[in-house]
Protein backbone atom coordinates (compact mmCIF):
# COMPACT_ATOMS: atom_id res chain seq x y z
CA UNK A 1 0.00 0.00 0.00
CA UNK A 2 0.99 3.22 -0.69
CA UNK A 3 0.34 6.37 1.93
CA UNK A 4 -0.40 10.01 0.22
CA UNK A 5 0.20 12.54 2.73
CA UNK A 6 -0.45 16.59 1.72
CA UNK A 7 -0.25 19.56 4.23
CA UNK A 8 -2.09 22.79 1.47
CA UNK A 9 -4.69 22.41 -1.16
CA UNK A 10 -2.53 22.04 -4.08
CA UNK A 11 -0.48 19.14 -2.55
CA UNK A 12 -4.33 18.00 -1.81
CA UNK A 13 -5.31 18.15 -5.39
CA UNK A 14 -2.38 16.17 -6.51
CA UNK A 15 -2.88 13.32 -3.87
CA UNK A 16 -6.17 13.03 -4.61
CA UNK A 17 -5.43 12.50 -8.77
CA UNK A 18 -3.03 9.48 -7.43
CA UNK A 19 -5.70 8.37 -5.23
CA UNK A 20 -8.27 8.05 -8.47
CA UNK A 21 -5.52 6.49 -10.61
CA UNK A 22 -4.70 4.04 -7.72
CA UNK A 23 -7.37 3.37 -6.17
CA UNK A 24 -6.34 -0.30 -5.14
CA UNK A 25 -2.84 0.69 -4.39
CA UNK A 26 -3.19 3.77 -2.00
CA UNK A 27 -4.63 5.15 0.97
CA UNK A 28 -4.62 9.15 1.77
CA UNK A 29 -3.61 9.85 5.34
CA UNK A 30 -5.71 12.93 6.70
CA UNK A 31 -4.83 15.56 10.21
CA UNK A 32 -1.55 16.90 11.24
CA UNK A 33 1.25 16.35 8.77
CA UNK A 34 3.36 14.53 11.76
CA UNK A 35 1.35 12.04 12.68
CA UNK A 36 0.23 11.38 9.18
CA UNK A 37 3.38 10.39 7.94
CA UNK A 38 4.59 8.51 11.18
CA UNK A 39 1.26 6.14 10.81
CA UNK A 40 1.68 5.92 6.73
CA UNK A 41 5.39 5.10 7.60
CA UNK A 42 4.60 2.39 10.07
CA UNK A 43 1.52 1.04 7.86
CA UNK A 44 2.83 0.93 4.22
CA UNK A 45 5.23 -0.17 1.77
CA UNK A 46 5.56 3.32 0.46
CA UNK A 47 4.84 6.82 1.29
CA UNK A 48 4.49 9.75 -1.60
CA UNK A 49 4.72 13.14 0.41
CA UNK A 50 3.42 16.04 -1.08
CA UNK A 51 5.30 17.98 1.17
CA UNK A 52 9.25 20.22 0.87
CA UNK A 53 11.86 17.44 1.59
CA UNK A 54 13.49 19.31 4.36
CA UNK A 55 10.18 18.88 6.05
CA UNK A 56 10.02 14.76 5.56
CA UNK A 57 13.74 14.76 5.94
CA UNK A 58 13.25 15.58 9.60
CA UNK A 59 9.66 13.58 9.97
CA UNK A 60 11.02 10.54 8.82
CA UNK A 61 14.36 10.26 10.30
CA UNK A 62 13.56 9.11 13.43
CA UNK A 63 12.02 6.33 12.17
CA UNK A 64 14.56 5.13 9.65
CA UNK A 65 15.65 1.28 10.75
CA UNK A 66 17.57 0.23 7.54
CA UNK A 67 17.60 0.38 3.51
CA UNK A 68 15.76 -3.24 4.12
CA UNK A 69 13.03 -2.43 6.02
CA UNK A 70 12.54 1.36 5.48
CA UNK A 71 9.07 1.91 2.81
CA UNK A 72 10.26 4.14 -0.01
CA UNK A 73 9.33 7.42 0.20
CA UNK A 74 8.81 9.66 -2.88
CA UNK A 75 8.23 13.53 -2.29
CA UNK A 76 6.41 15.86 -4.71
CA UNK A 77 7.14 19.68 -4.09
CA UNK A 78 4.14 22.07 -3.99
CA UNK A 79 4.57 23.39 -7.76
CA UNK A 80 4.03 19.45 -8.86
CA UNK A 81 7.39 19.80 -10.88
CA UNK A 82 9.04 17.21 -9.18
CA UNK A 83 8.94 13.36 -7.68
CA UNK A 84 11.61 13.14 -5.77
CA UNK A 85 13.27 9.46 -4.56
CA UNK A 86 13.82 10.30 -1.07
CA UNK A 87 14.18 7.32 0.92
CA UNK A 88 14.76 3.39 -0.17
CA UNK A 89 14.97 4.38 -3.80
CA UNK A 90 16.14 0.72 -4.42
CA UNK A 91 15.25 -1.84 -1.46
CA UNK A 92 11.72 -0.01 -0.67
CA UNK A 93 11.19 0.96 -4.82
CA UNK A 94 11.19 4.59 -4.24
CA UNK A 95 12.67 5.14 -7.72
CA UNK A 96 10.21 3.33 -10.01
CA UNK A 97 7.38 5.12 -7.84
CA UNK A 98 8.85 8.35 -8.44
CA UNK A 99 8.82 7.61 -12.25
CA UNK A 100 5.17 6.25 -11.83
CA UNK A 101 4.48 9.61 -10.43
CA UNK A 102 6.12 11.73 -12.42
CA UNK A 103 4.38 9.99 -15.77
CA UNK A 104 0.91 10.37 -13.82
CA UNK A 105 1.35 13.78 -12.65
CA UNK A 106 3.58 15.21 -15.32
CA UNK A 107 6.67 15.96 -12.76
CA UNK A 108 10.33 15.25 -13.36
CA UNK A 109 11.10 12.21 -11.59
CA UNK A 110 14.59 12.76 -9.68
CA UNK A 111 16.64 9.90 -8.84
CA UNK A 112 19.95 10.25 -7.44
CA UNK A 113 20.89 6.85 -6.43
CA UNK A 114 24.46 6.23 -8.24
CA UNK A 115 23.61 3.32 -10.19
CA UNK A 116 20.22 4.40 -11.80
CA UNK A 117 21.69 7.60 -12.36
CA UNK A 118 23.60 6.04 -15.19
CA UNK A 119 21.73 3.96 -16.19
CA UNK A 120 23.32 0.56 -15.03
CA UNK A 121 21.27 -2.43 -13.33
CA UNK A 122 21.32 -2.68 -9.29
CA UNK A 123 22.95 -5.51 -8.14
CA UNK A 124 19.98 -5.48 -5.34
CA UNK A 125 17.39 -4.75 -8.31
CA UNK A 126 18.34 -8.47 -10.16
CA UNK A 127 15.18 -10.27 -8.31
CA UNK A 128 18.03 -12.63 -6.74
CA UNK A 129 19.02 -12.99 -3.04
CA UNK A 130 22.14 -11.09 -2.90
CA UNK A 131 25.09 -10.89 -0.40
CA UNK A 132 28.01 -9.78 0.55
CA UNK A 133 30.15 -5.96 -0.56
CA UNK A 134 27.18 -4.82 -2.94
CA UNK A 135 28.22 -1.31 -2.37
CA UNK A 136 31.72 -1.87 -2.51
CA UNK A 137 31.38 -3.86 -6.06
CA UNK A 138 28.70 -1.49 -7.14
CA UNK A 139 31.41 1.00 -6.78
CA UNK A 140 33.65 -0.37 -8.51
CA UNK A 141 31.08 -0.96 -11.74
CA UNK A 142 30.54 3.23 -11.45
CA UNK A 143 34.19 3.55 -11.40
CA UNK A 144 34.53 1.25 -14.13
CA UNK A 145 37.22 -0.84 -12.18
CA UNK A 146 37.31 -4.00 -13.42
CA UNK A 147 34.41 -6.32 -12.26
CA UNK A 148 34.76 -10.23 -13.26
CA UNK A 149 31.51 -12.18 -13.05
CA UNK A 150 31.93 -16.07 -12.86
CA UNK A 151 28.68 -18.00 -13.42
CA UNK A 152 28.62 -21.13 -11.88
CA UNK A 153 24.96 -21.51 -12.98
CA UNK A 154 24.01 -19.83 -16.29
CA UNK A 155 20.99 -17.77 -15.35
CA UNK A 156 19.06 -14.75 -18.25
CA UNK A 157 21.05 -11.35 -15.83
CA UNK A 158 20.79 -7.73 -17.61
CA UNK A 159 23.53 -6.22 -18.84
CA UNK A 160 26.53 -5.47 -16.73
CA UNK A 161 30.36 -4.28 -17.18
CA UNK A 162 31.87 -7.07 -16.55
CA UNK A 163 35.45 -8.31 -17.49
CA UNK A 164 36.76 -12.08 -17.77
CA UNK A 165 38.97 -10.92 -14.76
CA UNK A 166 38.73 -8.25 -11.46
CA UNK A 167 40.00 -7.49 -8.00
CA UNK A 168 36.11 -7.28 -7.67
CA UNK A 169 33.46 -10.18 -8.17
CA UNK A 170 30.04 -10.76 -9.12
CA UNK A 171 29.37 -14.68 -8.24
CA UNK A 172 26.54 -16.58 -9.58
CA UNK A 173 25.79 -19.71 -7.76
CA UNK A 174 23.57 -21.66 -5.77
CA UNK A 175 27.04 -23.54 -3.65
CA UNK A 176 26.54 -22.63 0.23
CA UNK A 177 29.68 -20.08 0.02
CA UNK A 178 30.10 -17.48 2.10
CA UNK A 179 30.86 -13.77 -0.13
CA UNK A 180 34.34 -12.76 0.08
CA UNK A 181 36.02 -9.55 0.29
CA UNK A 182 35.33 -7.25 -2.51
CA UNK A 183 32.60 -10.11 -3.57
CA UNK A 184 28.98 -10.37 -4.45
CA UNK A 185 26.77 -13.24 -4.20
CA UNK A 186 23.69 -13.88 -6.61
CA UNK A 187 21.70 -16.74 -5.96
CA UNK A 188 20.18 -17.82 -8.44
CA UNK A 189 17.05 -19.85 -8.15
CA UNK A 190 18.11 -22.98 -9.68
CA UNK A 191 17.55 -26.14 -7.70
CA UNK A 192 13.96 -28.13 -7.02
CA UNK A 193 13.73 -30.14 -3.97
CA UNK A 194 11.14 -33.22 -4.21
CA UNK A 195 9.46 -34.44 -1.19
CA UNK A 196 7.39 -37.07 0.10
CA UNK A 197 6.02 -38.01 3.05
CA UNK A 198 4.08 -39.63 5.18
CA UNK A 199 0.34 -38.84 6.50
CA UNK A 200 0.90 -36.26 9.17
CA UNK A 201 4.54 -36.36 8.99
CA UNK A 202 5.62 -32.91 10.94
CA UNK A 203 6.95 -30.29 9.40
CA UNK A 204 10.28 -30.31 11.57
CA UNK A 205 11.34 -33.48 10.24
CA UNK A 206 10.20 -32.24 6.61
CA UNK A 207 12.44 -29.22 6.86
CA UNK A 208 15.07 -30.48 8.74
CA UNK A 209 15.30 -33.39 5.98
CA UNK A 210 15.56 -30.95 3.68
CA UNK A 211 18.26 -28.40 5.59
CA UNK A 212 20.34 -31.14 5.92
CA UNK A 213 20.25 -32.38 2.60
CA UNK A 214 20.88 -29.22 1.08
CA UNK A 215 24.23 -28.47 4.11
CA UNK A 216 25.35 -31.59 3.34
CA UNK A 217 25.85 -31.56 -0.88
CA UNK A 218 26.74 -28.18 -0.36
CA UNK A 219 23.78 -25.93 -1.72
CA UNK A 220 22.29 -23.02 -0.18
CA UNK A 221 18.74 -22.79 0.69
CA UNK A 222 18.16 -19.09 -0.63
CA UNK A 223 18.68 -20.89 -4.72
CA UNK A 224 15.18 -23.09 -3.90
CA UNK A 225 12.72 -22.55 -6.33
CA UNK A 226 10.18 -24.65 -5.57
CA UNK A 227 9.16 -27.90 -3.70
CA UNK A 228 7.91 -30.84 -6.14
CA UNK A 229 5.32 -33.75 -4.67
CA UNK A 230 2.88 -35.92 -6.08
CA UNK A 231 -0.87 -34.43 -5.99
CA UNK A 232 -1.76 -36.72 -3.69
CA UNK A 233 -0.08 -34.99 -0.91
CA UNK A 234 -1.15 -31.28 -2.21
CA UNK A 235 -2.50 -30.77 1.01
CA UNK A 236 0.01 -32.59 3.26
CA UNK A 237 0.34 -30.56 6.06
CA UNK A 238 4.28 -30.88 6.32
CA UNK A 239 4.61 -30.61 3.05
CA UNK A 240 2.75 -27.56 2.72
CA UNK A 241 4.08 -25.50 5.66
CA UNK A 242 7.86 -26.51 4.88
CA UNK A 243 6.96 -24.13 1.40
CA UNK A 244 6.09 -21.67 3.22
CA UNK A 245 8.74 -21.56 5.30
CA UNK A 246 10.90 -22.06 2.45
CA UNK A 247 9.15 -18.92 0.76
CA UNK A 248 8.82 -21.05 -2.82
CA UNK A 249 5.51 -22.65 -3.79
CA UNK A 250 4.42 -26.29 -3.84
CA UNK A 251 4.06 -27.60 -6.81
CA UNK A 252 2.76 -31.23 -7.64
CA UNK A 253 2.61 -33.70 -10.61
CA UNK A 254 0.04 -36.54 -11.14
CA UNK A 255 1.39 -40.10 -9.95
CA UNK A 256 0.67 -41.30 -13.65
CA UNK A 257 3.42 -37.86 -15.09
CA UNK A 258 6.21 -39.50 -11.79
CA UNK A 259 5.97 -43.24 -12.81
CA UNK A 260 7.19 -42.00 -16.19
CA UNK A 261 10.07 -40.56 -15.05
CA UNK A 262 13.09 -42.97 -14.66
CA UNK A 263 14.98 -42.49 -11.41
CA UNK A 264 17.92 -44.31 -9.67
CA UNK A 265 16.18 -45.59 -6.68
CA UNK A 266 12.65 -46.34 -7.34
CA UNK A 267 10.49 -48.04 -4.51
CA UNK A 268 7.55 -50.22 -4.22
CA UNK A 269 5.94 -48.71 -0.74
CA UNK A 270 5.32 -45.24 -3.11
CA UNK A 271 3.96 -47.37 -5.67
CA UNK A 272 1.60 -49.11 -3.47
CA UNK A 273 0.70 -45.76 -1.35
CA UNK A 274 0.19 -43.39 -4.26
CA UNK A 275 0.83 -45.07 -7.44
CA UNK A 276 4.47 -44.16 -8.46
CA UNK A 277 7.60 -45.82 -8.14
CA UNK A 278 9.35 -42.32 -7.32
CA UNK A 279 7.81 -39.35 -5.40
CA UNK A 280 11.04 -37.30 -4.04
CA UNK A 281 12.78 -38.00 -7.27
CA UNK A 282 10.46 -37.98 -9.86
CA UNK A 283 9.49 -34.72 -8.75
CA UNK A 284 12.52 -33.49 -8.60
CA UNK A 285 13.62 -34.59 -11.77
CA UNK A 286 10.38 -34.42 -14.06
CA UNK A 287 11.31 -30.93 -15.96
CA UNK A 288 14.72 -32.11 -15.94
CA UNK A 289 18.18 -31.36 -14.61
CA UNK A 290 20.97 -32.82 -12.31
CA UNK A 291 20.20 -35.06 -9.80
CA UNK A 292 22.33 -33.35 -7.06
CA UNK A 293 21.17 -35.35 -4.33
CA UNK A 294 19.84 -38.68 -4.58
CA UNK A 295 16.68 -39.38 -2.59
CA UNK A 296 17.44 -39.42 1.04
CA UNK A 297 14.57 -40.77 4.00
CA UNK A 298 13.67 -40.05 7.47
CA UNK A 299 11.50 -41.95 9.38
CA UNK A 300 8.58 -40.22 7.89
CA UNK A 301 9.72 -38.18 4.87
CA UNK A 302 12.16 -38.44 1.68
CA UNK A 303 13.81 -35.48 -0.38
CA UNK A 304 16.21 -35.33 -3.63
CA UNK A 305 17.26 -32.41 -5.15
CA UNK A 306 17.78 -31.38 -8.95
CA UNK A 307 19.63 -28.35 -10.06
CA UNK A 308 17.68 -27.24 -13.42
CA UNK A 309 19.56 -25.25 -15.90
CA UNK A 310 18.76 -21.82 -16.85
CA UNK A 311 16.38 -21.53 -18.79
CA UNK A 312 17.31 -18.51 -21.09
CA UNK A 313 14.96 -15.66 -22.08
CA UNK A 314 14.01 -14.12 -25.37
CA UNK A 315 12.24 -11.02 -25.89
CA UNK A 316 11.05 -10.09 -29.47
CA UNK A 317 10.27 -6.68 -29.86
CA UNK A 318 8.51 -4.43 -31.86
CA UNK A 319 10.04 -0.75 -31.81
CA UNK A 320 7.30 0.29 -33.76
CA UNK A 321 6.82 2.60 -36.58
CA UNK A 322 10.12 4.71 -35.93
CA UNK A 323 8.82 7.84 -33.89
CA UNK A 324 10.40 7.85 -30.30
CA UNK A 325 7.19 8.47 -28.47
CA UNK A 326 5.46 4.81 -30.16
CA UNK A 327 7.70 3.21 -28.87
CA UNK A 328 6.17 1.26 -25.92
CA UNK A 329 7.05 1.32 -22.04
CA UNK A 330 7.18 -2.19 -22.44
CA UNK A 331 9.35 -2.77 -25.43
CA UNK A 332 11.72 0.33 -23.29
CA UNK A 333 11.59 -2.19 -20.27
CA UNK A 334 12.73 -5.18 -22.94
CA UNK A 335 15.44 -3.14 -24.04
CA UNK A 336 16.75 -2.24 -20.66
CA UNK A 337 16.69 -5.66 -19.38
CA UNK A 338 18.35 -7.57 -22.38
CA UNK A 339 22.17 -8.24 -21.49
CA UNK A 340 22.03 -9.01 -25.97
CA UNK A 341 20.59 -7.11 -28.51
CA UNK A 342 20.38 -8.96 -32.11
CA UNK A 343 18.70 -6.75 -35.13
CA UNK A 344 19.37 -5.20 -38.14
CA UNK A 345 21.71 -2.37 -38.22
CA UNK A 346 19.42 0.10 -38.74
CA UNK A 347 17.02 -0.22 -36.17
CA UNK A 348 19.86 -0.99 -33.27
CA UNK A 349 20.67 2.95 -34.46
CA UNK A 350 17.22 3.88 -33.50
CA UNK A 351 17.78 2.85 -29.87
CA UNK A 352 21.07 2.20 -28.90
CA UNK A 353 20.88 5.26 -26.98
CA UNK A 354 18.51 3.59 -24.35
CA UNK A 355 20.21 0.19 -23.64
CA UNK A 356 22.34 -0.33 -20.86
CA UNK A 357 26.17 0.20 -20.36
CA UNK A 358 27.34 -3.38 -21.33
CA UNK A 359 24.21 -4.62 -23.39
CA UNK A 360 26.39 -6.93 -26.38
CA UNK A 361 25.41 -6.19 -29.48
CA UNK A 362 24.99 -8.01 -32.55
CA UNK A 363 23.99 -6.34 -35.80
CA UNK A 364 23.46 -7.34 -39.28
CA UNK A 365 22.52 -5.96 -42.78
CA UNK A 366 19.31 -6.30 -44.85
CA UNK A 367 18.65 -9.96 -45.49
CA UNK A 368 20.08 -11.85 -42.58
CA UNK A 369 16.71 -12.23 -41.15
CA UNK A 370 17.33 -15.90 -40.41
CA UNK A 371 20.64 -15.79 -39.45
CA UNK A 372 19.57 -12.91 -37.07
CA UNK A 373 16.93 -15.08 -35.56
CA UNK A 374 19.04 -17.98 -34.98
CA UNK A 375 21.74 -16.10 -33.15
CA UNK A 376 19.23 -14.75 -31.10
CA UNK A 377 17.63 -18.12 -30.05
CA UNK A 378 21.14 -19.45 -29.65
CA UNK A 379 22.22 -16.57 -27.38
CA UNK A 380 19.03 -17.19 -25.53
CA UNK A 381 19.97 -21.06 -25.35
CA UNK A 382 23.22 -19.89 -23.47
CA UNK A 383 21.24 -18.82 -20.58
CA UNK A 384 21.26 -14.74 -21.33
CA UNK A 385 18.76 -12.22 -21.57
CA UNK A 386 18.14 -11.54 -25.60
CA UNK A 387 15.98 -9.08 -27.20
CA UNK A 388 15.55 -9.61 -31.00
CA UNK A 389 14.26 -5.89 -32.38
CA UNK A 390 12.43 -5.27 -35.23
CA UNK A 391 11.02 -2.42 -36.83
CA UNK A 392 6.83 -2.06 -36.18
CA UNK A 393 5.20 -4.64 -34.97
CA UNK A 394 7.71 -7.56 -34.74
CA UNK A 395 5.01 -10.16 -35.40
CA UNK A 396 4.33 -8.76 -39.08
CA UNK A 397 6.73 -9.38 -41.68
CA UNK A 398 9.39 -9.02 -39.21
CA UNK A 399 11.34 -10.86 -36.93
CA UNK A 400 8.79 -13.39 -34.73
CA UNK A 401 8.35 -15.52 -37.45
CA UNK A 402 11.58 -16.54 -38.43
CA UNK A 403 12.55 -16.36 -34.40
CA UNK A 404 9.95 -19.15 -33.49
CA UNK A 405 10.24 -21.13 -35.69
CA UNK A 406 14.09 -21.78 -34.69
CA UNK A 407 13.22 -21.39 -30.78
CA UNK A 408 12.35 -24.68 -29.05
CA UNK A 409 10.38 -24.92 -25.22
CA UNK A 410 14.18 -24.59 -23.48
CA UNK A 411 13.92 -20.93 -23.38
CA UNK A 412 11.83 -18.36 -22.60
CA UNK A 413 10.25 -16.42 -25.09
CA UNK A 414 8.26 -13.63 -25.02
CA UNK A 415 7.01 -11.38 -27.35
CA UNK A 416 6.37 -7.77 -27.32
CA UNK A 417 4.07 -6.07 -29.44
CA UNK A 418 4.85 -2.71 -31.39
CA UNK A 419 2.49 0.09 -33.63
CA UNK A 420 2.39 -1.41 -37.16
CA UNK A 421 3.29 0.83 -40.37
CA UNK A 422 -0.04 -0.06 -41.29
CA UNK A 423 -1.34 1.28 -38.02
CA UNK A 424 0.66 4.23 -38.22
CA UNK A 425 0.22 4.89 -42.00
CA UNK A 426 -3.55 4.51 -40.99
CA UNK A 427 -3.87 7.22 -38.15
CA UNK A 428 -1.81 9.62 -40.79
CA UNK A 429 -4.26 9.28 -43.71
CA UNK A 430 -7.37 9.20 -41.22
CA UNK A 431 -9.48 6.18 -40.55
CA UNK A 432 -8.78 3.93 -44.13
CA UNK A 433 -8.64 0.96 -41.65
CA UNK A 434 -12.53 1.39 -40.08
CA UNK A 435 -13.46 -2.12 -41.36
CA UNK A 436 -12.45 -5.31 -42.06
CA UNK A 437 -9.19 -5.11 -43.86
CA UNK A 438 -5.79 -7.20 -44.94
CA UNK A 439 -2.12 -6.71 -44.84
CA UNK A 440 -0.42 -8.04 -48.07
CA UNK A 441 3.35 -7.84 -48.99
CA UNK A 442 4.46 -7.91 -52.34
CA UNK A 443 8.09 -9.00 -51.49
CA UNK A 444 8.15 -12.63 -53.34
CA UNK A 445 11.73 -13.19 -51.66
CA UNK A 446 9.90 -15.39 -49.62
CA UNK A 447 6.30 -15.92 -50.87
CA UNK A 448 6.09 -16.69 -54.99
CA UNK A 449 4.03 -14.40 -57.02
CA UNK A 450 1.26 -16.74 -58.14
CA UNK A 451 0.48 -17.10 -54.19
CA UNK A 452 0.44 -13.87 -54.04
CA UNK A 453 -1.82 -13.00 -56.95
CA UNK A 454 -3.89 -15.46 -55.15
CA UNK A 455 -4.18 -13.33 -52.19
CA UNK A 456 -4.92 -10.15 -53.79
CA UNK A 457 -7.30 -11.21 -56.22
CA UNK A 458 -9.00 -12.68 -52.56
CA UNK A 459 -8.79 -9.71 -50.99
CA UNK A 460 -10.14 -7.60 -53.77
CA UNK A 461 -13.42 -10.39 -54.53
CA UNK A 462 -13.86 -9.65 -50.95
CA UNK A 463 -14.33 -6.09 -50.87
CA UNK A 464 -11.45 -5.88 -48.18
CA UNK A 465 -9.52 -2.57 -47.74
CA UNK A 466 -5.84 -3.29 -48.47
CA UNK A 467 -2.46 -1.83 -47.44
CA UNK A 468 0.48 -3.29 -49.28
CA UNK A 469 3.61 -3.45 -47.45
CA UNK A 470 7.59 -3.84 -49.44
CA UNK A 471 5.30 -2.20 -52.35
CA UNK A 472 7.78 -1.43 -54.64
CA UNK A 473 12.03 -1.99 -54.82
CA UNK A 474 14.58 -1.05 -57.92
CA UNK A 475 14.43 -4.84 -58.60
CA UNK A 476 10.77 -5.18 -58.75
CA UNK A 477 8.89 -2.58 -60.29
CA UNK A 478 6.27 -4.23 -61.99
CA UNK A 479 4.36 -5.83 -58.84
CA UNK A 480 2.68 -3.14 -57.69
CA UNK A 481 0.88 -1.99 -61.04
CA UNK A 482 -0.24 -5.60 -61.31
CA UNK A 483 -1.56 -5.86 -57.87
CA UNK A 484 -3.41 -2.35 -58.76
CA UNK A 485 -4.97 -3.96 -61.94
CA UNK A 486 -6.61 -6.57 -60.29
CA UNK A 487 -7.80 -4.36 -57.44
CA UNK A 488 -9.03 -2.42 -60.38
CA UNK A 489 -11.10 -5.24 -61.66
CA UNK A 490 -13.20 -5.27 -58.66
CA UNK A 491 -13.56 -0.96 -57.83
CA UNK A 492 -13.96 1.86 -59.11
CA UNK A 493 -10.89 4.00 -60.69
CA UNK A 494 -11.53 6.71 -58.31
CA UNK A 495 -11.47 4.67 -55.25
CA UNK A 496 -9.20 6.50 -52.40
CA UNK A 497 -5.63 5.40 -52.15
CA UNK A 498 -3.15 6.59 -49.26
CA UNK A 499 0.50 6.93 -49.59
CA UNK A 500 2.72 7.30 -46.64
CA UNK A 501 6.67 7.28 -46.61
CA UNK A 502 8.52 6.84 -43.32
CA UNK A 503 5.15 6.97 -40.91
CA UNK A 504 6.03 8.95 -37.73
CA UNK A 505 10.02 9.67 -38.77
CA UNK A 506 11.28 13.17 -39.28
CA UNK A 507 10.78 12.80 -42.78
CA UNK A 508 7.34 11.79 -43.07
CA UNK A 509 5.10 12.24 -45.97
CA UNK A 510 1.94 11.43 -47.30
CA UNK A 511 -0.35 12.02 -49.72
CA UNK A 512 -4.42 10.74 -50.79
CA UNK A 513 -4.99 10.12 -54.56
CA UNK A 514 -7.20 7.26 -56.47
CA UNK A 515 -6.65 3.81 -57.92
CA UNK A 516 -6.53 5.42 -61.48
CA UNK A 517 -4.28 8.57 -60.74
CA UNK A 518 -1.32 7.11 -58.86
CA UNK A 519 1.98 6.15 -59.87
CA UNK A 520 3.64 3.72 -58.93
CA UNK A 521 7.08 4.84 -59.56
CA UNK A 522 6.36 7.35 -56.89
CA UNK A 523 6.73 4.91 -54.19
CA UNK A 524 9.52 2.68 -52.94
CA UNK A 525 10.41 0.17 -49.66
CA UNK A 526 9.65 2.78 -47.32
CA UNK A 527 6.23 3.33 -48.30
CA UNK A 528 2.80 1.72 -46.96
CA UNK A 529 -0.11 1.83 -49.77
CA UNK A 530 -3.57 2.10 -48.23
CA UNK A 531 -6.03 1.23 -51.01
CA UNK A 532 -9.57 1.66 -49.35
CA UNK A 533 -12.94 -0.63 -50.45
CA UNK A 534 -15.84 0.75 -52.29
CA UNK A 535 -17.06 2.13 -49.11
CA UNK A 536 -14.32 4.21 -48.34
CA UNK A 537 -14.55 7.76 -49.38
CA UNK A 538 -12.32 10.97 -49.16
CA UNK A 539 -13.90 13.63 -46.66
CA UNK A 540 -12.15 16.98 -45.36
CA UNK A 541 -8.97 15.61 -47.03
CA UNK A 542 -9.13 12.56 -44.75
CA UNK A 543 -9.33 8.83 -46.13
CA UNK A 544 -12.21 6.93 -44.26
CA UNK A 545 -13.68 3.23 -44.47
CA UNK A 546 -16.97 3.54 -42.52
CA UNK A 547 -17.46 1.36 -39.69
CA UNK A 548 -21.00 0.40 -40.03
CA UNK A 549 -22.44 -2.55 -41.57
CA UNK A 550 -24.60 -1.17 -44.50
CA UNK A 551 -22.61 0.65 -47.46
CA UNK A 552 -22.93 4.29 -47.63
CA UNK A 553 -24.38 5.30 -50.56
CA UNK A 554 -22.97 7.86 -52.98
CA UNK A 555 -23.67 11.22 -52.62
CA UNK A 556 -25.78 12.92 -55.22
Amino acid sequence: MIGLISATAAGAAARDRLAAAWPDRTRVYEGPVGDAVRAAFAQCEQLVCFLATGAVVRLVAPLLAGKTADPGVVCVDEGGRFAVSLVGGHAGGANELAREVGELLGAEPVVTTATDAVDLAGLDTLGLPVEGDVAGVSRALLDGEAVALPAEVAWPLPPLPVAAEGSYTIRLTDRLVEAAEREVVLRPPSLVVGAGASKGAPVEEVLGLIEGALREAGLCAASVAELATVDAKAGEPGLVEAARRLGVPLVTYSAGELAAVDVPNPSDAPLAAVGTPSVAEASALLRGGELLVPKRKSAMATCAVVRRPGRGRLAVVGLGPGARDLLTPRARAELRRASVLVGLDQYVDQIRDLLRPGTRILESGLGAEEERARTAVEEARAGRAVALIGSGDAGVYAMASPALAEASDDIDVVGVPGVTAALAAGAILGAPLGHDHVSISLSDLHTPWEVIERRVRAAAEADLVVTFYNPRSRGRDWQLPKALGILAEHRASTTPVGVVRNASRPDESARLTTLAALDPATVDMMTVVTVGNTATREIAGRMVTPRGYRWQEEPE
